[in-house]
């Protein structure tokens, strides 16, 4: 058994996809010669429990919770999807999605209904809709809507929770959304993105800052090089992705900047 483990539970929208994300995890640290076990660690199992493990050695983290400092941990590498509004970098938005068969044309058709959000430290499911929001917030109508539903842990559980009727409108994490659209058409079919939010830092695979910096140096360079090698582009098309991009933890301070705008205009809780 290895000191260290690894998991990409938060963009595992499928057993497919998890499958490919071990084969891509395998080949980065043959690569950087590390050894680390993959570990499931399915939902609704906590992530913030996950992340203080003291034997992270490459495992999926929001950047937001990376910023606030949730978790002692050290940023390696994050994704860069090839869908569009990503521009090619290590970038996502939440798209705002409603019924397909709903009335709701535009997110102001929601007002007055009932929005949803996945955990308090989830910037796709809680962080960037608060910041998109402050837009529409007026000192006469500082409250946007009738019920929050809140604590649905997952981006499944937003979905899950719009298909449903039990929510009208949620954030739904744009790569996550990319992903589960390409293996599960037939869910996605059920819904439509009324708005989107701004553009992201990803989340990112992160270490614990007790595992060598070597170590880290070379995955750093295994994810840079991913691209090119032979192995890539079929697990790349599985996952939606057309490379990796080194990050620090500075590059998450976009999604801090966005939490101090809300809560100082006073809307620190979604309403």
């Amino acid at each position: 058994m290895s000191a260290y483990i690894a998991n990409a539970r938060m963009y595992s929208v499928t057993p497919a996809a998890e499958e490919a994300w071990k084969a891509l995890l395998g080949h980065i640290f043959a690569e950087a010669r590390v050894s680390f076990d993959y570990m499931p660690y399915p939902a609704p199992q906590p992530l913030e429990v996950l992340w203080e493990r003291p034997d992270l050695g490459c495992v999926f983290m929001c950047g937001y919770p990376i910023a606030l400092k949730l978790a002692d941990v050290v940023p390696i590498a994050a994704p860069i999807p090839v869908a569009p509004w990503a521009g090619g970098r290590a970038l996502y938005r939440s798209d705002l999605i409603v019924r397909a068969d709903s009335r709701f044309q535009t997110l102001e058709d929601t007002f007055g209904g009932r929005v949803g959000w996945t955990v308090e430290h989830s910037h796709s499911g809680f962080n960037a809709l608060r910041h998109h929001l402050l837009a529409y917030r007026t000192p006469e109508r500082p409250t946007l809507y009738r019920e929050v539903v809140g604590h649905l842990v997952t981006a499944r559980g937003i979905l899950d929770a719009v298909l449903a009727g039990t929510i009208d409108v949620g954030p739904l994490d744009g790569y996550w959304h990319d992903l589960i659209d390409h293996h599960r058409p037939e869910l996605t079919k059920g819904i439509r993105v009324v708005a989107s939010t701004a553009l992201a830092p990803l989340p990112a695979f992160v270490a614990v800052p007790g595992l060598p910096a070597n170590q880290v140096a070379r995955m750093k360079i295994a994810f840079a090089n991913a691209e090119d090698r032979p192995w890539f582009a079929p697990l790349a098309q599985v996952l939606r992705l057309s490379g990796f991009a080194a990050v620090e933890p500075e590059d998450f301070t976009p999604t801090l900047e966005r939490d101090r705008a809300a809560k100082t205009q006073g809307y620190a809780v979604i309403a």
